[in-house]
């Protein structure tokens, strides 16, 4: 059975994640920071028994090594790095930027990520597909930038971008490999109802990216409907 770790599973893309793997039989390893509050993923644990539950927050790296030595037997086919936070707000743009904000965001968004990567590296080499994916955004191109705002928000995800490039080159002798999408605008709690798809669109639309990856596209940037995207 192939196995799947995912972060901020309790809702949105993360949900969506864990509800189609499961369906499909794998192993999900769902996680996120109150497992007690998150009542459709606990729904999903009792109708599917191989989908479990951990409590992590992902912006506490002693809990993501914590966790890390308590599957440290489990062999991980995909990890997927969803858990991710938006940072900026209308009433604090560019001359009142909350940096205490914009530090968190870079906790969560950049930092995390790669220790999860850093943690999670043994059980990826053990597993069959090998594959880290990183849920990053086209706020995180450079080249696509032409509207500006969102400081927070898009330096996180360029931030994410450079880190999960770098990690593709140097777990390319371990046969790592590494994924970056950006979901698309999608209509969850982050993403806003003027979204332009659906959670299970876009979700299905990665995992068939997924499935077909190879490592020699290890590193790449791309939509969830696989279009290569601008750096």
């Amino acid at each position: 059975m192939a196995t799947v770790l995912i972060t901020g599973a309790n809702r949105g893309l993360g949900l969506e994640f864990c509800k189609q793997y499961a369906a499909e039989g794998w192993q999900v390893l769902a996680c996120c920071r109150m497992p007690q509050a998150a009542a459709e993923l606990a729904s999903l644990a009792e109708r599917y028994p191989h989908v479990s539950v951990f409590a992590l927050d992902v912006a506490n790296l002693v809990q993501i090594e914590q966790l890390a030595a308590q599957l440290h037997d489990t062999c991980i086919d995909v990890l997927i790095n969803n858990a991710g936070v938006y940072g900026d707000s209308h009433e604090q743009g560019f001359g009142q930027l909350d940096y205490e904000s914009w530090t968190k965001t870079l906790a969560v968004n950049v930092q995390a990520p790669v220790k999860m990567a850093e943690a999670f590296l043994p059980h990826l080499k053990r597993g069959d597909k090998k594959l880290l994916v990183s849920i990053s955004s086209l706020m995180g191109s450079i080249a696509d930038n032409s509207s500006g705002g969102s400081i927070i928000y898009r330096s996180s995800k360029a931030a994410l971008n450079a880190a999960m490039k770098s990690i593709a080159i140097d777990l390319k002798e371990q046969a790592v490999s590494v994924l970056i999408f950006h979901p698309g605008w999608v209509r969850t709690d982050m993403g806003g109802p003027n979204g332009l798809i659906e959670a299970n669109e876009s979700v299905a639309g990665m995992r068939k990216i997924i499935s077909e990856f190879t490592p020699e596209q290890s590193g790449s940037f791309v939509k969830y409907d696989g279009t290569p995207l601008p750096w």
